[in-house]
């Protein structure tokens, strides 16, 4: 938090967001705990009229991090929010139809005379022509998810128990009423009503916003977390669209939930048909079910009843239709505006990376927090490693795409002709020739998940890391024997994730 000594050279600052939903509350939730209410003054301004978009309610690790900067109780949090455990994302029928495989979140093997682990699965496969697509035997999170255990990092322990990456499962929704109290218990000022004006200084900066039944509502700097249409930083400020379709062509989605499973499951199904994709997210009290689709190839009709042909238990809501466009906005802080959320840019649902995007920006903005007037330099930096982040997150996504063998409908034939954008493409021909994967200026995802979706996808280099062949075919053979063992042990020793769920989130000391 900026204490008084660290915070003497500001004035009282009045901070506006607008809109509420995950952006907004996350927003105003790290706000409120990070900004002394004594040099910070916030409000949140949200329509009553608008509901929350929820295309995903699957996170991936980070949102731990997220929430213990909150000081949130997970087991508090796992109950309000109906959430359960998530250890990957299982892809099925994406490289071919018949094949699955899963992008776990921790990590295969352990490296071994410095070389990365996937090396030595390179050498079985092209040297003894051995099939390693299935690489299950050496992850705990991949194994434990097939199997259906979860437990908590052990970190006393001499075994793969000791350091499990987890996310979460929740319902969106919940999740943003959690925040809301959480961020109105620490002073974060609560008005629902309607924008009917955007008020600017001469310079162009926001002054106020106009409200229906409200007074007006001054700010030094405003958080646009209005979604899509961008109130503030788009309808406003005029800062226009990169549009991504050229790459991502899937723009609409059909989200429907159906009755809880009977087994709850610690992972994200994504499955591909013949036109698009299909989520499904296992929930304490429901299923959340999606199927994603480019509007070129298919109708909303054909969507709905594809969707409801697929669901994996009987449906609880009518069908709900959501539109959007890939892309990012040129700037996402304009003036004495930014932008987070779907107002900021936006990309398809199916790494789960919509709630990442948002709490990045949101330490980013607090890691580079400004004075009063605010310098070029501070925004230029924001800008700078916001770009990078979500370049390198479509780059990641993309690469699920165009990477397939399906030859079934014109949707897919038309993926594999994707241009891909340079660094992409640089990266898979890195791949391609060599087995290296490098991860660039600090981007979200590592080289393990790369690994995980280029493997999975069928990609398979000419050649891996030359060093590796200082371990003998026997040694080898061996090596990957023990980490298999340790990770088979390990696995038989967790519980049902569950029978562990339902007993963590009893530590509730909530009403249900």
């Amino acid at each position: 938090m900026f204490t008084n000594s660290q915070s003497s050279s500001l004035q009282k600052q009045s901070i506006v967001i607008v809109g509420g939903g995950s952006a907004g509350w996350m927003t105003a939730a790290a706000l409120s705990t990070h900004l002394s209410p004594e040099h910070f003054h916030i409000t949140l301004v949200e329509s009553p009229e608008i509901g929350t978009i929820s295309v995903g309610e699957a996170t991936i690790p980070g949102i731990l991090e997220f929430n213990q900067m909150l000081g949130i109780n997970e087991a508090e949090f796992l109950d309000f929010t109906k959430g359960s455990f998530k250890l990957g994302i299982l892809f099925k029928d994406w490289y071919e139809k018949g094949n699955q495989y899963m992008h776990p979140f921790g990590a295969y093997g352990v490296s071994l005379q410095g070389i990365p682990f996937h090396h030595y699965i390179l050498q079985e496969k092209l040297n003894d022509g051995i099939s390693m697509r299935d690489l299950s035997p050496y992850c705990i999170e991949y194994t434990a998810a097939l199997n259906n255990k979860f437990s908590h990092p052990q970190p006393q322990s001499r075994s793969p128990l000791a350091s499990i990456k987890y996310a979460y499962h929740f319902d969106a929704t919940l999740y943003a009423k959690f925040l809301q109290q959480l961020a109105c218990s620490k002073g974060v000022i609560h008005i629902q009503d309607n924008i009917t004006k955007v008020n600017q200084h001469p310079s162009g900066d926001i002054a106020s916003v106009t409200l229906t039944n409200n007074p007006i509502v001054t700010g030094d700097i405003f958080i646009d977390c209005s979604g899509f249409k961008g109130l503030l930083i788009n309808q406003a400020l005029g800062v226009t669209f990169e549009d991504w379709r050229k790459y991502l062509p899937c723009d609409s989605a059909i989200a429907m939930p159906s009755e809880a499973l009977t087994t709850i499951k610690p992972y994200t199904i994504s499955t591909a048909h013949e036109n698009g994709w299909q989520w499904q997210i296992p929930l304490q009290h429901r299923v959340g079910n999606g199927f994603v689709f480019a509007s070129e190839f298919l109708s909303e009709h054909k969507a709905i009843e594809q969707l409801s042909s697929q669901l994996p238990s009987a449906a609880i809501g009518e069908p709900r239709i959501l539109k959007w466009t890939n892309g990012k906005r040129t700037k996402v802080w304009e003036k004495n505006c930014i932008a987070i959320g779907l107002s900021a840019g936006f990309i398809e649902p199916l790494e789960s990376t919509g709630l990442q995007l948002i709490q990045s920006a949101i330490t980013r903005l607090l890691s580079l927090w400004p004075n009063i007037p605010i310098a070029n330099a501070v925004r230029d930096q924001f800008n700078a490693y916001t770009n990078q982040e979500i370049d390198a997150i479509r780059d990641f996504v993309i690469l699920h795409y165009v990477a397939n063998k399906r030859s079934d409908s014109r949707f897919w034939q038309h993926c594999q002709q994707i241009e891909l954008p340079e660094r992409l493409r640089n990266k898979m021909a890195l791949y391609e020739a060599s087995g290296n994967i490098f991860r660039d200026d600090n981007e979200l995802f590592n080289e393990i998940s790369w690994f995980s979706v280029l493997n999975g996808q069928g990609v398979t280099p000419a050649s891996y890391h030359p060093l590796a062949n200082n371990l003998s075919i026997q040694s080898r053979r061996k090596y990957l024997k023990t980490i298999a063992g340790a990770m088979q042990e390990a696995t038989a020793n967790m519980p049902d994730h569950g029978e562990y769920l339902a007993k963590y989130v009893a530590q509730s000391s909530r009403p249900r």
